[in-house]
């Protein structure tokens, strides 16, 4: 069975806000994220808090996820990876998303897990997440340091084409461009 881990344990300092609490069409983008994730078939889904974390555990649905908080969240994104892929038991793999990219679809997490191997999401012209990586890959994810991510492991890896991956929250202006998106979304 392939794992899903949406990290959302940053500050969103420059949103200002809990961008994990932002609405779109009715749900949060947490809320979002971890549906998107269960229509992709993922199970566990394993949802990674960190600052605010009773303030998001509160107000978002999260009661067909696992809920896991990572205490050092201030490091960066490779201790909340470290923390929910540490979550995982008995996973053929896992793909790892953020909270902040409304145009994921469960149909690209289907295409990302499709080859089994490690495989990126790429966007504007890099690579990224949401990825899959399988099992094999486990041991390399839990020696990850600061706020880079998987980024090296996803160096040579596979990649499927996002449409509007590009677009996440993380300011005052993408939440102005993601209003104008909805039918696109």
């Amino acid at each position: 069975m392939t794992a899903a881990v949406v990290l959302a344990a940053g500050a969103s300092t420059r949103l200002g806000e809990p961008k994990q609490l932002v609405r779109l069409a009715g749900e949060t983008l947490l809320e979002r994220a971890v549906r998107t994730a269960r229509e992709a078939g993922c199970s566990p889904v394993v949802v990674v808090l960190g600052a605010e974390a009773e303030q998001i555990a509160e107000e978002c649905d999260l009661s067909d996820a696992v809920v896991v908080v990572n205490e050092e969240w201030s490091e960066g994104m490779a201790s909340s990876i470290r923390v929910g892929v540490g979550a995982l038991q008995d996973a053929d793999g896992v793909v790892l998303m953020t909270c902040d990219q409304p145009a994921v679809s469960a149909a690209h997490l289907r295409a990302l897990m499709k080859t089994g191997a490690a495989t990126a999401s790429v966007y504007a012209g890099r690579r990224g997440v949401p990825a899959y990586l399988p099992a094999s890959s486990f041991a390399q994810l839990l020696e990850l340091r600061g706020d880079v991510g998987a980024r090296e492991l996803l160096r040579g890896a596979d990649a499927v084409e996002l449409a509007n991956g590009e677009l996440d929250v993380d300011t005052a202006e993408d939440l102005e461009r993601l209003d104008g998106c909805h039918g696109v979304l």
